[in-house]
């Protein structure tokens, strides 16, 4: 069978889009008639207002999430020869930050609720080249931060917070970015709150640090021309701060309607055989970047039951994006680590297992329903006849 017209995209970057048109075109023009390019008034008040909307003291723009970590790790003195402790269920680039500085990464296996880092495992990890915790915010929940700082302070390790997933996400009635030595965001465009294009932030609660982040993304100057230390070119346009800055004002309704979203998944496929849906911990304000099932698998086939399920949303007219396939443990680029498969049998099973439905805010309930509805079909619970989609309401957010 054909794939189908899609009915419900796994993510809706036009439908965000058209209710501020006006608004965010009018933004962008006006940066372009400025003639300020690059660091000017709006990277600044966007640095101050993420740094405020984080609990921060500090925070400093970046070219990308990516470099977020790089520098990140960079102005913590992170060298070849030390260690970090992190996550193998993760995006790439996690761990990528943590090799492109030289040092090392160590996995420890994954909650198989959160899917965040398992708090529990961590310490037996630590050794005398034990630099840091690297902890990731997945799908937009919060990692166990408590059970981390404990650690690192006895140990005396930094933490370097993952949060390109959850930004102003809540731990504990803390936004996450505010509890280590520093916080990572990415704000690519598929992210909660996106640019047109790549953009990053790091969070810092040391004026040091941060002042040492500001060096690092300008080629190492503080006074131009002067160069204090090696650097990069990392730095934040204005175009996209402008963007980001427009946007900003709409997240918290924006994460209100991804609660919203995520709470009639659970409603309409908390009966639904083959599947478990995601948990949300206790004190825990989750922002919902992804609505992630577990599929489970029927001993003895080989096709993953994801898969097949997979396959047959797409027929329907229905996205869905797998996140992540392949644990980073046993990825070519990582190998060198002396890692295999086995090594860590949660986050493999959820690798097999995972698949993201669609979470944009301007979903509408009728979109959501013939997500759930798809899925039941083919899982076998019911045959509901597919409902009319409702069209999105334009100037809603």
């Amino acid at each position: 069978m054909t794939q189908a017209t899609q009915k419900v995209p796994v993510l809706g970057l036009k439908e965000q889009y058209q209710p501020i048109a006006n608004e965010l075109e009018a933004n962008v023009l006006s940066v372009l008639r400025s003639g300020n390019y690059i660091l000017g008034e709006h990277v600044k008040g966007l640095e101050a207002e993420v740094a405020k909307l984080s609990g921060a003291a500090e925070a400093v723009g970046v070219a990308n999430g990516t470099d977020a970590l790089i520098l990140a790790l960079w102005a913590l003195n992170i060298e070849p020869g030390d260690e970090v402790i992190t996550s193998p269920f993760t995006f790439a680039a996690t761990v990528e930050a943590i090799a492109i500085r030289g040092a090392k990464p160590v996995f420890v296996d994954i909650d198989p609720e959160t899917f965040n880092i398992n708090t529990k495992q961590i310490e037996a990890v630590i050794t005398k080249k034990t630099k840091a915790i690297l902890p990731v915010h997945l799908y937009g929940h919060p990692a166990d931060m408590d059970p981390i700082m404990e650690l690192a302070r006895k140990y005396k390790l930094f933490v370097v917070e993952d949060n390109a997933q959850a930004i102003a996400a809540t731990y504990k009635g803390k936004t996450t970015g505010s509890f280590g030595d520093v916080g990572c965001i990415s704000f690519y465009p598929t992210k909660n709150l996106g640019a047109a294009g790549d953009a990053g932030m790091v969070t810092a609660n040391n004026k040091e640090v941060a002042d040492r982040l500001r060096k690092l993304r300008a080629h190492g100057m503080w006074v131009r021309y002067y160069h204090d230390e090696l650097g990069v070119n990392s730095r934040l346009d204005e175009i996209q701060a402008v963007i980001l800055r427009t946007k900003l004002k709409y997240l918290s309704t924006w994460n209100d309607r991804r609660r919203q979203i995520a709470k009639l998944y659970e409603t309409l496929l908390k009966d639904c055989p083959g599947i478990t849906l995601p948990k949300t911990s206790a004190d825990v304000t989750h922002v919902w970047h992804q609505y992630t099932i577990r599929v489970h698998n029927n001993k003895g086939t080989e096709t993953k039951a994801r898969d097949i399920l997979q396959t047959k949303l797409s027929e329907l007219g229905v996205g869905s994006m797998c996140y992540y396939p392949v644990p980073l443990h046993m990825q070519k680029a990582f190998s060198q680590y002396g890692y295999a498969a086995g090594d860590f049998p949660v986050t493999e099973a959820v690798s097999d297992e995972v698949l993201s439905l669609p979470m944009y805010p301007e979903l509408t309930d009728e979109q959501v329903k013939l997500v759930a509805q798809s899925i039941q079909t083919i899982l076998g619970q019911t045959s509901i006849a597919t409902p009319v989609i409702a069209q999105p309401v334009v100037g809603a957010v």
